[in-house]
């Protein structure tokens, strides 16, 4: 599994509009093979700021996913509403697990 996470910077006045002439790339990414997990949300600390995260089946489905029409529209997209920056990284997952033990205690340790 790959996640992809991070922050992109945007005009702050225009980050709202951008945020919605996106939807239909995320909703676009969301029906592709292998996607199991994407999301653009609003930093509520940092003023234009998008947090980014993905979350992909293997690097078959996301290198489709960055060759495809449904990538450079959205790049397109942030490009015309202001991009100042970014911040983004891609992570491959040996393991995972939840949170909270079987009694709703949070734990760092894989169990």
């Amino acid at each position: 599994m790959i996640i992809i996470a991070g922050t992109v910077d945007l005009d702050p006045a225009r980050r709202d509009a951008a945020l919605a002439a996106g939807r239909p790339h995320v909703e676009a990414a969301l029906a592709q093979p292998g996607c199991l997990a994407y999301a653009w949300a609003v930093d509520p600390l940092t003023p234009g700021r998008v947090v980014v995260y993905e979350r992909w089946e293997s690097e078959a489905a996301l290198a489709a996913h960055l060759a495809g029409p449904h990538y450079r529209a959205m790049f397109r997209t942030l490009a015309a509403h202001g991009l100042r920056g970014a911040e983004v990284a891609k992570y491959a997952i040996a393991r995972s697990g939840p949170v909270y033990d079987s009694s709703g205690r949070p734990r760092a340790d894989f169990f």
